[in-house]
């Protein structure tokens, strides 16, 4: 994805990178991406400034079709001839949407984003239909940056304070905003009806935690590993990354330590499928790889050097 309001899709095979599409429906920068699991097919979500979520599906080889979301002042008949634009749907956010991210692919075909006009936007695909539901969370009116899908085995066999079991299926998410906080958000029966609300508390944050002082630019939820254990990374434009901890399940207090003060702002976050390492990429234009060690200390492991090829095959989207 880039400012130029392009979405470029790539083959990956060795060490080679072909370009195989470039998607030009948005008309404003483009800010975030996300594959959907492959069990849906090649379905890509895009985010951009122009308040827009589109989302492409790769029809045939090379072939990609616009089968959600039109942006403002598009014009689906002047699409270019890879991009068969088929909706009629209107822009979701009234500002940029700063982030994009397909729900664990237990729970469906589910894509949440988040915008600068203080909402999180929550699309889900009709089992019977093809159409989508919206919902939305109101955050915070300053805006919100960055979102991150908690794993569906992030409580596996861990009940809330009231002994329900079943709370450990529902699906939440934590959120990144320009208040400079994170905040949880859960779907849960309330009043008879099924509806996002925050989860204050079933996780609370300690008092004693270290705390951002500028807007927070990502958050990102680890895979679930060590039973009863959850973490989150999040940066900062104050140069630091907190990596928040979570012992014992849900109504446990999450506990936030720097990781690091870096010289510049940090903008992105991105743990390995293992949870086991986090990639930091800072506003110095470097991209580092930190590790927790047996005493719980974080170390940098590596500096990831910028290399024209790639090792593997598979697809990819810039």
């Amino acid at each position: 994805s880039s400012s130029d309001r392009t979405v470029k899709i790539y083959d990956v095979s060795n060490n080679s990178y072909t370009n195989t599409a470039t998607l030009q429906s948005h008309t404003g920068p483009v800010w975030s991406l996300s594959w959907s699991h492959p069990r849906y097919g090649s379905l890509l979500a895009s985010a951009s400034f122009d308040g827009s979520i589109l989302i492409h599906r790769e029809t045939s080889p090379r072939e990609w079709t616009l089968i959600y979301g039109q942006p403002p002042s598009a014009n689906a008949s002047s699409a270019p001839s890879n991009q068969n634009a088929s909706s009629t749907t209107q822009t979701l956010h009234e500002s940029s949407v700063n982030d994009v991210s397909f729900a664990p692919h237990e729970y469906g075909l589910v894509l949440a984003g988040c915008s600068s006009d203080g909402k999180v936007s929550i699309l889900t695909h009709g089992e019977d239909s093809n159409d989508w539901i919206v919902e939305y969370i109101q955050d915070n009116a300053m805006g919100v940056n960055s979102i991150s899908w908690a794993p569906f085995t992030a409580y596996d066999g861990t009940m809330n304070d009231s002994g329900d079991e079943g709370a450990k299926s529902q699906m939440r998410l934590v959120t990144g905003g320009c208040d400079n906080k994170i905040r949880f958000w859960t779907k849960a029966t309330s009043g008879g009806g099924v509806s996002w609300t925050e989860d204050s508390m079933n996780q609370p944050i300690s008092s004693s935690s270290a705390a951002h002082s500028d807007w927070i630019r990502d958050v990102a939820w680890s895979p679930s590993i060590i039973p009863n254990t959850n973490i989150i990374a999040s940066c900062s434009e104050d140069r630091t990354v907190i990596i928040w901890t979570q012992k014992g399940g849900l109504g446990n207090e999450w506990n936030g330590i720097v990781l690091n003060t870096f010289e510049d702002p940090v903008w992105k976050l991105s743990w390995n499928m293992t949870g086991s390492i986090l990639a930091v990429s800072s506003g110095d234009s470097n991209v580092t790889l930190w590790k927790q060690d047996m005493h719980e200390m974080w170390t940098q492991v590596s500096t990831v050097e910028e290399s024209t090829g790639g090792n593997g095959s598979g697809a990819s989207a810039e």
